[in-house]
Formats: structure tokens, C-alpha cells, sequence
């Protein structure tokens, strides 16, 4: 085991945590952000929403094709823009939608409401640690968003610890020990290509004796031996459990929202054998498809917790489907 302390092994200094903001600016702040990250796909709905928005008549079938085109076309998904055509034909019949402000607003309820479906209260544990595994594909943004994730929780007031568990990938460990640097953590290590389930009981052992408030650990996507990813994962999960009751307390998976619905299948396999809790939804900001959200909390039954928005290390976010929501109709 190699505990190593970023103060004393990088020459950059950490960023400086930001000063504090008063609630409303803050919102402000987290509403504006939100609407820019989302800027692309706001952008490839404006015109054929706005094109309803601006009638003054009833909302009729075809508008409502119209909008079927638009949401699929934003990786809304076929399966979860039917269920949203239906909901709001269900409603025309029942009481007429009168214009597309009308439409634009029960949109933004149906939305919602599935983006909220799967929300629920994160697990805490009893004790410190709590421990949050990292999961997906490489390529995605994983390792980056464990450093993220630790700035965050460092801004929360959290003491936190980095374990860089993604043993295989070439880089990963030292990509990881840049992000603990800039984020003021300690992070513990090995050599690359030791056992990922060793490191962990190390990084276990030494958040559980510190008290460390929050413990992040980076997998691997891939190996490169004949054991299966999955079966590493397990025994991952066996070696937490053994030493902090409950743990891992949160399985995030890390998708790539650019990727939209190729990337469904790869979630739903690691789901299926992780024990995912929740997504990281990064590179929001780079693709015209942001609706794949939607279609992850709909088919997937799982919450976004955080989403990119950008290479700085404060542009991870705190999902906000109201925010979200906003931004992507207005």
C-alpha cells in the first residue's frame, strides 16, 4: 500500500474553495449553469417547440407528432417519448391544451415527474466511511469525475480519501493522483496491474481508522486478464462489505451522455451486476441529445446524482430536475 499526500508530491497548489454565496445567488448561479450545459439540446428543440409555442389554437394531432419528432430526435428514447405522447393525448381528451405555452408547460410536468420518479434518499451509513464505488466503461469520464467528486465533498466540508482502484488502464492511477492533488486529498495506491480488491482493503482500513467522512473509489472499465470485469466488481463489493458494515454505500456509473442511447446498454449490464444506485451523466454540455436523462431515469428506474458540464474541477453538478428541466425546455 502507498498512501501518498498531495501537498508534499505536486508542485501545483489546490484550488482555493470558492467564497461562500448567498442562497438566492447561488440558485441564480446553479439554474444558469444548469441552462448552459444543456445549451446544444435546448437549441435542437427551440425551433419546433417554439414553432407550437407561438400558435394561439388548440393543440392538435399533428403538434403532437411534431413534438414526438423533436424528443426522440433529443434521445428522449422511443419507449419514453410514447409514454409522454400518450400522457398528454390522455389530457387533450379530457380538456383541450389551449396553445403551446400550455403544451411547453405540461412537457415540462411529465418530465419532471420522470426525472423524479427514481429519486430517493442516498444511504448513509452508520459510521464513517461512506464509500462510493465509481463503475463503467473507460472512456467515459470515470476517473476524472472520482477527482470531481472529491472536490465536491471536500466543499461540502467532508474529509475525504481517493482510492485508485482502476489498476489496469494505463495512466489511471496518475491521472488520478493529478485530480487528488488539485482537489487537496490523499489518495492510496499501488502499482499498476496489483490487485484492485488488495488496494481497496488498504484505502478501507485507512478511511475507517482516520474517520475519513467519504471514501472514493476509482474501478477498472476493463481488465486485462480472463477474470470478468463483473466478477472483479463482486469482489470488490465483498472486501468493502467485510470491513465497513453496508459498503459500498452508493455504486455510481459513469455514462457518457454524448454516446445518448448506444451507452443504455452498457448501463443496463453494469446494473444488473453492480448494483448500480445512481448515474454521473458527464459530458452533458458536448452533445445536442441531453434527453438520454429521461430515458435513463425511465428505463433504467436509476437517478442522476451528478452531471459534467465541463474539464474544470468545480463542473460536476448536483442533479436538479427542476433546473435540468428549464434549461432543456425553458
Amino acid at each position: 500500500m502507498e498512501i501518498i499526500s498531495l501537498f508534499g508530491s505536486l508542485n501545483e497548489e489546490p484550488e482555493k474553495p470558492e467564497e461562500p454565496q448567498e442562497p438566492e445567488e447561488k440558485k441564480a448561479g446553479f439554474f444558469s449553469r444548469m441552462k448552459q450545459a444543456v445549451t446544444r439540446t435546448r437549441e435542437s428543440f427551440s425551433e419546433k417547440i417554439e414553432g407550437i409555442v407561438a400558435m394561439t389554437r388548440a393543440v392538435d394531432e399533428r403538434d403532437l407528432e411534431e413534438l414526438e419528432t423533436t424528443l426522440i430526435a433529443s434521445d428522449i428514447g422511443v419507449q419514453t417519448t410514447t409514454e409522454i405522447l400518450e400522457a398528454l393525448r390522455e389530457r387533450a381528451r379530457r380538456k383541450a391544451i389551449e396553445g403551446g405555452a400550455e403544451l411547453r408547460d405540461l412537457l415540462k410536468e411529465q418530465l419532471k415527474a420522470i426525472l423524479d420518479a427514481p429519486q430517493k434518499a442516498v444511504a448513509q451509513p452508520a459510521e464513517p466511511p461512506k464509500v462510493t464505488f465509481l463503475v463503467g466503461v473507460n472512456g467515459t469520464g470515470k476517473t476524472t469525475t472520482s477527482g470531481k467528486l472529491a472536490a465536491w465533498s471536500r466543499a461540502q466540508g467532508h474529509s475525504v480519501l481517493l482510492c485508485a482502484a482502476d489498476t489496469f488502464r494505463a495512466a489511471a492511477i496518475e491521472q488520478l493522483e493529478v485530480w487528488a492533488g488539485r482537489s487537496g486529498v490523499d489518495m492510496i495506491k499501488t502499482k499498476q496491474g496489483g490487485d484492485p480488491a488488495a488496494v481497496l482493503y488498504d484505502a478501507a482500513s485507512a478511511a475507517k481508522a482516520r474517520g475519513t467522512a467519504d471514501l472514493y473509489v476509482d474501478t477498472a472499465g476493463r481488465l486485462h486478464t480472463k477474470t470478468g470485469l463483473m466478477d472483479e466488481l463482486e469482489k470488490m463489493r465483498r472486501t468493502a462489505s467485510r470491513l465497513i458494515p453496508g459498503a459500498p454505500h452508493e455504486v455510481l456509473l459513469v455514462m457518457d451522455a454524448t454516446t445518448g442511447q448506444n451507452g443504455l446498454q452498457q448501463a443496463r449490464l453494469f446494473t444488473a451486476a453492480a448494483g448500480v444506485t445512481g448515474i454521473v451523466l458527464t459530458k452533458l454540455d458536448g452533445t445536442a441529445k441531453g434527453g438520454i436523462a429521461v430515458a435513463i431515469a425511465r428505463e433504467l428506474s436509476l437517478p442522476v446524482r451528478f452531471v459534467g458540464i465541463g474539464e474544470k474541477m468545480t463542473d460536476l453538478l448536483e442533479f436538479d430536475s427542476e433546473a435540468f428541466v428549464e434549461g432543456l425546455v425553458g
